[in-house]
């Protein structure tokens, strides 16, 4: 980001010009933006017979231009951190939620979109209009307009400390990340570790002039100590930083510590709830979601747990056992369960993550989900060069169908330091057709943190990463392939979101048939496929533990529901007791009492997931029942490819996510084709 003279981020683009970025001008251009914006917005109140073209047109068109103004700067805040940009970007929140605020709480502007759902004109409207004023009126009551004008202003001062709190958590778990690192002088304390790695490790002690090998929390550094290396002190150091991060325990106990942050979150989450007429911000979250009640996501969670608890816990005495009998292993902790799982994986299907990272070097792979997405969806996606981008190893692609230009999308795969961690999916652009007449073209930024390319070799992924990265391009297509005009129904916008994982999980599946693996795997060096023995190893190991993975997963569903709908602001419970209290009756794994996992949780104190992480579960239902219909009819069949790019990606939110689902597969979701793909008897 460089400080040229004009600053033309501002200006609507097809594309961001991220190299045009002036950190000091930031708050005062967005600042701008919402000032005009509201002058606007009062004058189109002002309107005596409001319509969709005179009203609700124009608020898309203020709404996308500030979309295009500040989606760079969230996407940057995240994937090039520094302290002037977080300094900057922390400037614009309270703003923005004020101007959220002020918007869903302006009884003028609520009035006026009632005005057009009671005219005769609204049965001349679009289905997709008719949601989006629909959901429009939802919203209005979710912002509080009926409040009276002091709980409106608490409303507002809530929603504004929940957006400074909820970024500090995450900015807290970035600094703990990047504040542990350790230098490994000697390789002979790194036993185990794939060459691979070890090159990781040497590549990042020689980016800061040391010698030896630098160990970070990233993740690609994190995971292949905790599978493969032999030294058990040197795992536990590594575990006991990585799940103790930004809380009260750990080597930086205290420095980034989420405690605070956590408890405020949710007392402010619980008082908005309640000033809403809810009785829990988990009702309250629900309000927008598939899922009816909290009884019936507690009862879909628990049935989860109960079909899949007692597997899970013979699939841990058994690597307890394999620990005692082959390694002498008398107490299995924590930290070891990674390693010796591997270990358990190899010696019963003698195949290893490593073995397959050879067959999947990162520009193959892309090729592959390119053709996977071809086949599925008659898709055809290039890459653009000469554009502006904002990191050396960041491309961009554009995505054809018919001959014609859909969507564009950025790729930034790998993890780098001041970036933050894990994997996502966000818009730059929505689809809509703008004011002039034009169709604005959806454009994506898909997001991963896999190992950099070392020396002149690509990236190596294993099979886990090859998943992630066929999960973030499934979000990516149901954003890029709406056939949808309307901003608020476009894309992912509108659907409820425990369905919105229904596309990226569906994806995943494709990474395990070896009609498909066939074309996205070639060896580095030979270029051979993945030969069948391999893949029928891979194939064999696919359920290994699967049950632990499940009830793992439910314990996260499970703590972040019930802490949210049983919270009680007369007598907040202990956060870690929630904790322990569900790992009680769901877990298998014991976890240490300085493990702090809960302080490190983005998915619901940062991100968009609170009282909601069970959505990954719900739409894994939904995914595994898709997938089946192409199981019937053929993985590559041009019909039910067809079928599932008109029924769910195109459609957006202009239905009920239900209604999609039925519409595709004829009938009912059934949890049994999850059950069978996670080989849950």
């Amino acid at each position: 980001m460089s400080n040229v003279p004009r600053n033309t981020l501002f200006e609507p683009k097809a594309l961001p010009v991220f190299s045009e970025v002036q950190i000091d001008q930031i708050e005062t251009a967005i600042s701008k933006h919402l000032q005009d914006n509201l002058e606007a917005v009062n004058k189109l109140t002002k309107q005596t017979q409001p319509s969709w073209s005179n009203l609700v047109a124009p608020l898309e068109e203020l709404d996308d231009t500030l979309s295009k103004a500040w989606s760079p700067i969230g996407h940057l805040n995240s994937t090039m951190n520094s302290d002037e940009l977080r300094e900057a970007y922390n400037a614009c929140l309270p703003k923005l939620s004020a101007y959220s605020t002020e918007l869903g709480q302006n009884k003028a502007l609520q009035q006026a979109y009632q005005a057009i759902k009671d005219s005769d004109q609204f049965a001349t409207l679009t289905l997709a209009q008719q949601k989006t004023i629909n959901n429009s009126l939802r919203d209005f009551h979710l912002a509080g307009v009926d409040l009276s004008d002091d709980q409106k202003k608490r409303y507002g001062k809530i929603k504004s400390r929940l957006s400074e709190l909820s970024s500090k958590f995450g900015e807290n778990v970035l600094d703990a990340t990047n504040k542990w690192s350790k230098l490994i002088e000697d390789k002979a304390l790194l036993a185990g570790v794939p060459e691979s790695s070890l090159a990781g490790f040497k590549q990042a002690a020689d980016a800061q002039d040391k010698q030896g090998f630098l160990l970070t929390l990233d993740f690609p550094c994190y995971l292949p100590i905790m599978t493969y290396c032999d030294n058990p002190e040197l795992r536990e150091e590594m575990y006991t930083a990585f799940s103790t991060r930004a809380s009260d325990k750990g080597p930086n106990a205290g420095e980034f510590d989420n405690s605070e942050n956590m408890k405020e979150i949710l007392a402010l989450r619980h008082e908005l709830a309640k000033l809403l007429g809810f009785n829990n911000f988990a009702q309250y979250s629900l309000a927008t979601k598939m899922a009816e009640s909290e009884e019936q996501v507690i009862e879909f969670l628990e049935d989860l747990a109960t079909k899949s608890h007692q597997q899970a816990q013979q699939e841990f005495k058994e690597l307890k056992e394999f620990a005692k009998q082959k390694h002498s292993v008398e107490n299995l902790n924590a930290w070891d369960v990674t390693y010796y799982s591997e270990k358990l994986k190899l010696a019963r299907f003698s195949v290893s993550q490593e073995e397959i990272r050879p067959y999947l070097p990162a520009p193959k792979v892309i090729e592959g989900l390119f053709e996977v997405a071809k086949r599925l969806f008659d898709i055809k996606i290039e890459e653009v060069k000469g554009e502006d981008l904002y990191q050396e190893d960041v491309q961009l692609f554009k995505i054809s169908k018919d001959g014609q230009l859909v969507a564009q999308f950025y790729l930034d795969m790998y993890a780098r330091g001041k970036k933050r961690g894990g994997a996502w999916m966000d818009d730059c652009r929505v689809r809509r057709v703008q004011q002039n007449g034009e169709m604005q073209i959806p454009v994506a930024y898909l997001v991963c943190n896999f190992t950099a390319p070392v020396g002149d070799q690509p990236a190596l992924l294993n099979h886990n990463e090859l998943t992630t990265l066929f999960h973030e391009f499934g979000h990516g297509i149901h954003h890029m392939l709406t056939q949808v005009d309307t901003a608020a129904v476009s894309g992912i916008n509108g659907v409820a979101w425990d369905a919105v994982e229904l596309p990226s999980q569906f994806l995943e599946n494709w990474c395990w048939q070896p009609e498909a693996l066939a074309f996205i795997s070639g060896h580095v060096d030979t270029g051979e496929p993945l030969p069948k023995d391999l893949l029928d190893k891979m194939l064999d190991a696919k359920h290994f533990q699967s049950a632990m993975t499940m009830v793992r997963q439910l314990e996260f569903s499970l703590f972040d529901f019930k802490m949210h709908m049983n919270y009680n602001p007369e007598n907040p419970r202990d956060i870690q007791a929630v904790l322990n209290e569900v790992r009680e009756k769901v877990s298998v794994v014991p976890a240490p009492d300085f493990n702090r996992f809960q302080h490190g949780f983005s998915h619901i104190f940062a991100g968009g997931y609170s009282a909601g992480y069970y959505s990954y579960k719900w739409a894994e239902v939904l995914s595994s029942d898709a997938f089946s219909r192409f199981e019937e009819e053929g993985i590559f069949n041009k019909e039910t490819g067809q079928s599932f790019f008109n029924e769910i990606l195109s459609r957006g939110g202009v239905e009920d996510a239900a209604i999609l689902f039925e519409n595709f597969r004829g009938r009912k979701p059934s949890v049994d084709a999850l059950l069978r793909h996670s080989g849950i008897a």
